[in-house]
């Protein structure tokens, strides 16, 4: 019942859906002890509807956000208790008072200073917000002071309003006592305190405390890029749950070698970025983008089919390259708007073929095989499970954007799938690496993610209370506590270079003045990152149920023994390992037709929805000599992916240098063609062949 009305009022927890009760009531009760009058009833109903508001306004409630669209906002609630107050004052037999008028001139005063307050905080985010947002970038050379002390601008519509509560307890207080100091005392102190708010902010609109105005910051990032001139762009657009799709290009790019950057265009993407020594730009606005100095730029790769691609496919003196975000048989990966691109680069033969069969405007010429860089942690099957329990990993991919089954396994089958793992008659350990998307667009789909979570909880529990693994957990308690104690080290030391330490007194614009390129940094981090990976798998037991999110994916692929997902760029990587894998035929194409049309499935199980060909997958985990499947995944290893020489950053780096240099060839035509326009092509009355 509780869940229920969590789900329906779209709380997050039943702390919250306690506060929002507690509101709800509140405010009734003190309009009710306004009338009656009852000082002490008013004063209980105020401090419960402040205490609620508050709580609610901490964890950043739905609630909040969907009582201001019904005109319910903080504002209003503020307005109307106060209203209450004076009523209350009224109704006691005080209207005729020196002290009612002046908690009416007082109230009058607070909300007149509320109005310089908020524009002097609106115009001081306004004008720290740098149309350009930047990481590893040397912006020495523009001036920007340090940022304002959160406590006066975070939440400070909230806190200039919480001032009236010296209101609220002095004249309650000298209501309850007959002492009208205690009022005057609260009145005094409310405007006090606003007013020294306003007199603190005030210094920090000086000019010599705010950045510089925004064209001269652009013309600083254009210093810049003329210093340092890249030569290759990776573009990204989406949302801030999409950063994964740019994150996973960062080590190539920094493999590139030459002078790489990296363009984003939305401001929510930066703080998702996965740390680089490679120079980011967001620039949010098009006008801005398009004034920029990326006139040394040769190669801009995409990774997502996005509309404000436009922006950068117009310039015609670099070539561009859709390399995509996965490599798998999803509609995405043939659409037709690749067909914008110079070039489009594929794994492995696969996707050339992927395009041909699609016949949506790619041509053969243009798609260029260059392998995936991002594979070279995977490490390959030796064949035979790792432990004496194997380890089978369900990475479902999302729902996507229609209603197509054969998106997600989640709806139809997780359930089924996970059940039946979790209760094979040979034992193996579940690891469920739910999509970041996951429930996103299809309520069905969060609520099968949470009865998973929940199964893999209770099968958890329900293992670590047999006698084989009480003994095993004993046996490792005092590894795995020291594995805890490392990671908990390892963040503190990856939080301390990160600089997040001080990162809640930072907006943005301090964020890119102070995060410069710091090779040796960057090195120590990369280093931590591996160790935190590694501590991490020791902190717990290797024959747990588990929930994985933080880890990186191919490590997941790397401590499992099979796997089972979707039509996804997860199967097409997975294939790397030579392990056995599942895919999901949650449309129910049957077998056949759904082999024919996914590649990545031919090597192999299908599952129905039932999940009852698992125990195909299982067998060929136990006793590898008996799996019919190996030789296939060998063949579709390198169909898929091309092959293991030369490695992948080698053909990668290739075809970045080999398109370098056709983007230089034609610059080269397109001057000398201006500089004699006479002997172009078609610009003469000489008809073209």
């Amino acid at each position: 019942m509780i869940s229920k009305a969590i789900r329906l009022a779209r709380v997050g927890s039943g702390p919250e859906l306690a506060a929002a009760i507690l509101l709800t009531l509140a405010f009734p009760s003190v309009m009710l002890a306004a009338i009656i009058p009852s000082v002490w009833l008013f004063a209980f109903a105020v401090a419960i509807s402040y205490a609620a508001d508050w709580f609610l306004h901490h964890r950043s409630s739905y609630l909040i956000n969907r009582l201001s669209k019904v005109r319910a906002g903080l504002s209003i609630r503020f307005l109307v208790r106060e209203l209450l107050l004076v009523l209350l004052l009224a109704r006691v037999g005080r209207a005729e008072d020196t002290v009612f008028y002046a908690t009416v001139a007082c109230l009058l005063a607070f909300y007149g200073l509320q109005a310089p307050q908020g524009a002097m905080v609106t115009l001081l985010r306004l004008r720290r917000r740098l149309p350009v947002v930047t990481r590893n970038v040397d912006l020495s050379g523009i001036r920007i002071p340090d940022a304002p002390p959160p406590v006066l601008i975070h939440r400070s519509g909230q806190k200039m309003l919480h001032l009236d509560v010296f209101v609220f307890a002095g004249v309650l207080a000298a209501l309850l006592t007959g002492e009208d100091a205690y009022a005057y005392a609260g009145l005094g102190l409310t405007l006090a305190l606003a007013t020294a708010y306003l007199a603190v902010l005030m210094p920090r609109l000086r000019a010599s405390r705010l950045p510089d105005p925004p064209q001269k910051v652009l013309e600083g990032v254009d210093a810049w890029l003329r210093r340092y001139r890249p030569t290759v762009m990776l573009y990204f657009s989406g949302s801030k749950d999409s950063a994964y799709q740019v994150n996973m290009w960062l080590d190539t790019l920094e493999q590139l070698g030459g002078r790489p950057l990296i363009v984003l265009r939305e401001r929510n993407l930066v703080p998702q970025l996965a740390r680089t020594s490679v120079p980011v730009l967001c620039v949010p606005g098009g006008v801005h983008l398009m004034n920029l100095d990326l006139t040394s730029v040769r190669v801009a790769l995409y990774a997502a089919n996005v509309g404000k691609n436009i922006h950068m496919l117009r310039v015609p003196t670099m070539k561009h390259v859709f390399i995509g975000h996965g490599d798998s048989d999803k509609l995405a990966s043939v659409n037709p708007f690749s067909k914008v691109y110079d070039e489009v680069w594929t794994a492995g033969r696969a996707g050339r073929d992927r395009y041909a069969l699609a016949d949506v405007g790619v041509r053969a010429e243009d798609i260029v095989e260059v392998g995936r860089p991002q594979l070279a942690p995977i490490r390959p099957w030796r064949g035979g499970p790792r432990r004496s329990v194997p380890t089978v990993l369900y990475a479902p991919t999302w729902e996507g954007w229609d209603d197509n089954p054969g998106n997600t396994s989640l709806m139809l089958a997780g359930e089924a799938i996970v059940r039946r793992l979790l209760d094979s008659p040979s034992p193996v350990r579940v690891l469920y690496r739910p999509h970041p998307f996951t429930g996103t667009r299809d309520p069905r789909a969060a609520a099968a993610h949470r009865r998973i979570l929940a199964m893999i909880e209770r099968a958890a529990a329900e293992r670590a209370r047999e006698p084989r693994w009480i003994r095993e957990a004993a046996g490792s308690a005092a590894e795995r506590e020291a594995a805890r104690a490392e990671l908990r080290g390892v963040e503190a030391r990856l939080a301390e270079l990160a600089g997040s330490i001080r990162a809640g007194g930072r907006d943005e614009a301090e964020e890119s003045r102070d995060a410069v390129a710091d090779p040796p940094c960057a090195a120590e981090t990369a280093r931590l990152e591996h160790q935190w990976n590694d501590a991490y798998w020791r902190s717990f037991g290797w024959w747990e149920h588990r929930v994985v999110t933080e880890p990186r994916l191919y490590d997941c692929f790397n401590r499992s023994d099979a796997m089972v997902s979707d039509i996804s760029s997860v199967v097409s990587d997975f294939i790397a390992t030579g392990k056995p894998y599942a895919v999901t035929d949650s449309a129910g194409l049957g077998p056949a037709e759904f082999a024919r049309q996914n590649t990545a499935v031919r090597a192999g199980v299908v599952l129905s929805n039932s999940a009852v060909e698992l125990d195909q997958l299982l067998g060929a985990v136990t006793d590898p000599a008996s799996d019919p499947l190996a030789e296939a995944r060998r063949e579709l290893k390198q169909y898929l992916l091309g092959p293991d020489e030369p490695p992948a950053i080698e053909r990668f780096r290739s075809a970045v240098t080999a398109l370098a240099g056709a983007a230089e060839a034609r610059n080269a035509r397109a001057l000398q063609r201006a500089a004699a326009p006479e002997q172009a092509p078609g610009l003469d009355d000489t008809p073209v062949a």
